[in-house]
């Protein structure tokens, strides 16, 4: 191995609070040479992105260096000056950050950047810049990248802004690569192609890339080193084969044991499906007494923005989706970024209107509902949604989080709302003592509890779960799922689950559909699509999940 291009020396930092300081990184130690893939692997708050912000100089304002050295080559970066750093910041070092929905600028257009860094650093002219956004925006996967370059961040799905993320962190060919969980929001295969290209640029370009990552398929396949963090010290060092065929630590373990897996026993019995009816044409009559929520051939155009040479065209989104989700049951859709889960969803909510079908609530078809009608229908159907950091309002306390929805319908005075949301802490299995904390006081997966108690708050029939654990390490994602199934046998709802996880979906849904290009392609019980997949789309998702050592295979 030549000179290491990344030294990081005894490096100790803490997070200056209001009850004093609080350690983040304890004494840690780790070396990166060029072409080298190093992945570093953690719960939530074991120090992974603190180190990775801090190596760039992005920490925040808060954090307090207690020691240690953290050199690129000759130059030292640790308390280096802004200007040094934003000279190695994109050129040198290229960072993606986690989150795309606070990590773009909702008022650029994706496109200006993309090419931002590459005319901040002077490696190209505006003409030049341009074209070499689209062609780093197509690189990292995103269809009609000249279209996408025109848009906005607000008008791409959660997957494509991660891509978007990736195109700027290597669009200026740097030396050294941080991606800070780069493929959480992504589905397998583009998952895939993103890490063959990174792996391409590792290899071509001599380029050394730092993977954080909570997915330890990921960095098993995608690594030749994994370090194992634990409230901020290095616990496990060594290569994938040593770290999870041999784990030493406890805590390597649990983390394997909690990882989802497509060997592992589900956490709900799965029975082999049987003809579900459906609608009678043309009154849509409901059928089927036990049909929490019914999305009858629903189909969804959207027509492409004038100024983007393409105005006038349509978009098929949706092309006659029919799901029927009974009473406690779980549906899981799933499929690539861009397929149409989220509009789907959204469209059951009644947040977009279908171009052609019905949405069917327990019976009653509400897809023509509007003003107070639709409003009354809110407390039936509720939201969980991706992100847990922008999902709830960081100026309200926990409790005024949790009962805001019984706050915008009228129930209640101040007093018995703090008792319901004390009830519903309760139920997620949070602390009373959160009650008056605001969000920013917790962790990922804390947050994300808030979120599920809220959208129990009105006593809802379903719950539509987009994306809800794949902001999350996998020791958190096991106590979530956990905690979706244990709700879901005490309170009778139904869920439509949301994930471009194919693990987590397999753990946790009775049914599956498969949804490719707007069209459901495969739908049938969770043991069907997972063991007997038909189709070959499906086939090609299940070949591309980053596979763990079978659990009898660890000692």
């Amino acid at each position: 191995m030549s000179e290491p291009l990344l030294s990081v020396k005894d490096l100790s930092l803490s997070y200056r609070t209001r009850h004093g300081l609080i350690d983040a990184v304890r004494h840690v130690s780790f070396t990166l040479s060029r072409g080298e893939r190093l992945a570093l692997v953690g719960e939530s708050g074991s120090g992974k992105s603190t180190i990775a912000s801090t190596i760039v100089g992005l920490q925040s304002n808060n954090l307090v260096i207690n020691g240690g050295s953290i050199r690129f080559g000759e130059t030292e970066l640790l308390g280096a000056k802004p200007r040094l750093l934003n000279n190695f910041r994109g050129r040198h070092i290229g960072f993606v950050p986690q989150d795309p929905s606070v990590s773009l600028n909702p008022v650029h257009r994706i496109g200006d950047q993309v090419a931002e860094v590459l005319k901040l650093h002077g490696l190209a002219g505006k003409h030049d810049a341009a074209q070499a956004a689209v062609e780093a925006l197509a690189a990292a996967g995103i269809d009609r990248p000249e279209y996408r370059a025109r848009q906005y961040p607000h008008e791409l799905s959660g997957g494509m802004r991660q891509r978007v993320l990736i195109a700027i962190g290597v669009v200026a060919e740097p030396s050294l690569l941080i991606a800070d969980e780069p493929t959480s929001a992504l589905d397998v295969t583009v998952q895939h192609k993103i890490l063959n290209n990174i792996d391409q640029l590792t290899s071509e370009k001599n380029l050394a890339t730092l993977l954080i990552t909570h997915d330890l398929g990921v960095a098993a396949e995608r690594s030749d080193r994994i370090i194992v963090l634990s409230k901020g010290h290095i616990v496990e060092d060594g290569t994938p084969a040593q770290i999870l065929e041999a784990p030493e630590h406890p805590y390597t373990r649990q983390l394997i044991s909690d990882a989802p897996s497509l060997h592992a026993a589900r956490r709900v019995e799965v029975a082999p499906r049987s003809e579900k009816p459906g609608f009678e044409r043309p009154g849509f009559e409901a059928a089927h007494p036990q049909a929490a929520l019914e999305l009858v051939g629903i189909s969804k155009q959207f027509s492409l923005p004038r100024g983007t040479g393409q105005s006038g065209e349509v978009i098929n989104a949706l092309t006659d989706v029919s799901v029927t989700i009974n009473k406690s049951t779980t549906y899981g859709l799933v499929g690539e970024s861009g397929s149409g889960k989220t509009t789907l969803g959204r469209i059951a909510l009644r947040l977009e209107d279908p171009t052609a079908g019905h949405v069917i609530l327990g019976g009653e078809d509400i897809t023509e509902a509007r003003g107070k009608t639709l409003r009354e229908l809110r407390r039936r159907i509720q939201v969980v949604q991706q992100n847990p950091y922008a999902s709830l309002n960081p100026r309200m306390t926990i409790a005024q989080n949790i009962y805001e929805p019984l706050s915008a319908f009228g129930e209640g005075n101040r007093k018995t709302k703090h008792a319901r949301a004390l009830e519903l802490l309760d139920q997620v299995m949070l602390p009373s003592n959160v009650a008056e904390r605001t969000p920013e006081g917790l962790s990922g997966g804390q947050r994300q509890r808030v979120a599920i108690a809220r959208a129990l708050a009105l006593s809802p029939e379903v719950l539509i779960l987009d994306e809800p654990v794949s902001a999350l390490d996998v020791t958190v994602q096991a106590q979530i799922l956990d905690l979706l199934v244990d709700l879901q046998k005490e309170h009778d709802l139904a869920y439509l689950f949301i994930s471009h996880d194919l693990a987590v979906v397999r753990d946790i849904a009775h049914e599956v559909g498969v949804i490719r290009f707007g069209e459901l392609v495969e739908e049938a019980d969770a043991i069907s699509v997972f063991e007997r997949p038909q189709h070959e789309y499906t086939q090609e998702l299940l070949g591309a999940i980053p596979m763990l050592p079978h659990p009898s295979t660890v000692i």
